[in-house]
């Protein structure tokens, strides 16, 4: 098992990124959801702290994936794939990306521009706000594209993942099981 990617698989660093973020939006995905039907007490603070500090972790890890991903050599289409799919496949990764970061970044001034405690990372490390102060015209229109940026993110990912299982099982080309971790070995 390689740290880098070669020309048929994707190395062990990329495979780290891609599946943790996976999880990452899964969870972070599942308590925001959650989160909005709650009341808002004081006594549900760690669950909106635990998924602040979640998302904020996701942005770090898509600074850090885009950082190996510059120097990491990807593998190649599978041969004979037609343009208009690489095509596709190479839009759909820069939109993940694209999401990756605008997600916990609107969740970041949505949360600074609501200004009603000061943000920590898992009540470690203090979160600068991006408003400087309370903003409720911006609070309410980031929460807008926080949540609309998250229903477009589970729908592309969802296409990603569909695409992946369409290559995999009717293509039978192996996108899919290059991602996949090997064990075996």
């Amino acid at each position: 098992m390689s740290l880098k990617s070669d020309a048929q698989h994707w190395g062990s660093v990329a495979k780290f990124f891609h599946w943790i973020s996976v999880l990452l939006i899964i969870g972070v995905g599942t308590v925001g959801l959650i989160m909005a039907n709650l009341p808002k007490k004081p006594s549900l603070f760690p669950v909106y702290n635990m998924h602040k500090s979640f998302g904020l972790t996701m942005l770090a890890l898509a600074v850090l994936r885009l950082a190996w991903r510059a120097f990491d050599p990807h593998p190649r289409e599978p041969a004979g794939m037609p343009r208009w799919q690489v095509l596709g496949a190479r839009a759909g990764h820069a939109l993940l990306y694209v999401l990756m970061f605008a997600m916990p970044l609107s969740g970041w001034l949505f949360d600074s521009a609501a200004a009603l405690r000061p943000l920590y990372w898992f009540n470690l490390i203090p979160i600068p706000s991006l408003t400087g102060g309370p903003d409720t015209d911006l609070k309410a229109r980031a929460h807008i594209v926080h949540e609309a940026l998250f229903f477009l993110l589970v729908a592309v990912a969802a296409g990603h993942a569909a695409m992946a299982v369409v290559h995999q099982y009717i293509q039978r080309d192996g996108i899919l099981a290059r991602m996949l971790p090997n064990w075996r070995r």
